[in-house]
């Protein structure tokens, strides 16, 4: 299992109360792939540097550090590329977790 790290933007086009489930929704696919889900940022709604189209001039981003098998990778790519939920997502490898310092002294 590897560790990734994945930059999702939200659609909130018209329904910002829903963000929570759609988090919790975004959670439960990963795990239901195969992956098991360790961190969760939510960050702010932020307003696009180049905006395309008018309905979609923000995005509500959240960063999700989750484990799982590579073959589920392409899986969770098409699954919320087809989301109507996420706007974007984007799929990094993540870094290993630091040890804490104070501890090894």
């Amino acid at each position: 299992m590897k560790r990734y790290e994945g930059l999702f933007i939200l659609n909130t086009a018209g329904k910002e109360e829903g963000v929570k489930d759609t988090i919790d929704r975004i959670s439960g696919e990963i795990t239901t792939a195969g992956g098991k889900v360790e961190t969760v940022q939510k960050m702010d709604k932020k307003a696009f540097s180049r905006v395309a189209n008018k309905k979609h001039s923000a995005g509500f981003y959240v960063n999700i550090i989750f484990s799982s098998p590579a073959a589920t990778l392409p899986v969770l790519q098409s699954k919320f590329g087809l989301s109507e939920d996420v706007f974007r997502v984007l799929f990094t490898n993540a870094p290993a977790p630091q040890a804490d310092k104070k501890a090894a002294i």
